[in-house]
């Protein structure tokens, strides 16, 4: 029994740990060229929501996902304009991102669905397939983590990557095109956050609900912080969140007061993000961000 336990929790880490880890790669692509992403949230919302609404009309989860990775290159990319171009304030543009989309899907969805709570349920065979509990999406999770190291640390551009998100003013010095880079870090960010919301809506379940990301998109940033913007260490740190929210699940109904009594379910739900801040707590004076993170750079003519 408690093997069947142990594998069920493990099957259920995965699960819940893929829409982090695309989140939380995606994020990393943007604060190393320098742009803090706080949109996260927004961005995986935009993509559950477009997954969502066009795996329905379309009856193909394929089209679906790209329809979301079309929709989350274009948030990110009108965040881009704000913070790059025009030198938004980052957190502010991002933030007011996150709000547009708390409220953004529930309009559409009244208008396409005659409901602004929830879009219709999807047929299970239109949604991402899975193999022994294990969705596609949790898979290339992996492979898009492993690609991410080769691109920051072996490929042309992602020393160009890090050396905007470093030094600017050195980086177009030798040549590199900074406010490009910036660009593509942005909207790959946007590309990856977006899949994870996919996931969410015609992955992990079948229809899209109001905020279902449900602070993920934070959660996915805590994460590139505990994982000091490594890659393999950031997965790592989504795997940790992912287990804790497992957890959760695993302990509701199940743990008890000392007088017998079941611990009130708000309480074993507040274990994830509980996590999340003592993780942040803990290990956020120890972790060096890109030495030009949150600096916008304009060019002197």
């Amino acid at each position: 029994m408690s093997e069947i336990f142990t594998l069920a929790l493990v099957f259920s880490t995965i699960r819940l740990a893929t829409p982090l880890v695309w989140a939380a790669i995606g994020g990393l692509y943007s604060e190393r060229s320098g742009v803090i992403n706080v949109a996260l949230e927004g961005l995986m919302l935009a993509g559950a929501f477009t997954a969502a609404a066009v795996t329905f009309y379309a009856g193909s989860w394929f089209i679906g996902l790209i329809a979301a990775v079309m929709a989350g290159a274009l948030t990110a990319a009108v965040l881009a304009v704000a913070c790059i171009r025009f030198g938004a304030n980052e957190v502010v543009a991002g933030t007011a991102i996150n709000i547009l989309f708390l409220g953004l899907p529930a309009v559409l969805s009244g208008a396409l669905f005659l409901s602004s709570g929830s879009t219709p349920q999807i047929p299970q065979e239109n949604l991402i397939p899975a193999f022994a509990d294990v969705s596609v999406l949790s898979v290339l999770a992996l492979a898009v983590t492993l690609a991410t190291w080769y691109v920051l640390y072996r490929t042309p551009f992602g020393l160009r990557l890090r050396a905007v998100g470093e030094n600017p003013e050195a980086a177009d010095a030798a040549g590199v095109r900074v406010q490009r880079i910036r660009y593509a870090g942005v909207i790959i960010s946007g590309i990856l956050a977006a899949v994870g919301g996919a996931y969410l809506s015609v992955g992990q379940s079948s229809l899209f609900t109001r905020n279902m990301a449900a602070g993920r998109g934070f959660i996915a940033l805590a994460a590139l912080i505990f994982g000091k913007w490594r890659p393999v260490p950031t997965m790592l740190a989504c795997l940790l969140f992912g287990f804790a929210d497992a957890v959760t699940i695993q302990m509701q109904g199940v743990a008890k007061l000392p007088s017998g009594e079941d611990v009130p379910v708000q309480f074993v739900q507040m274990i994830p993000y509980v996590v999340t801040i003592v993780v942040l707590a803990g290990f956020i004076g120890q972790s060096r961000a890109p030495g030009a993170l949150g600096v916008p750079y304009v060019k002197e003519r």
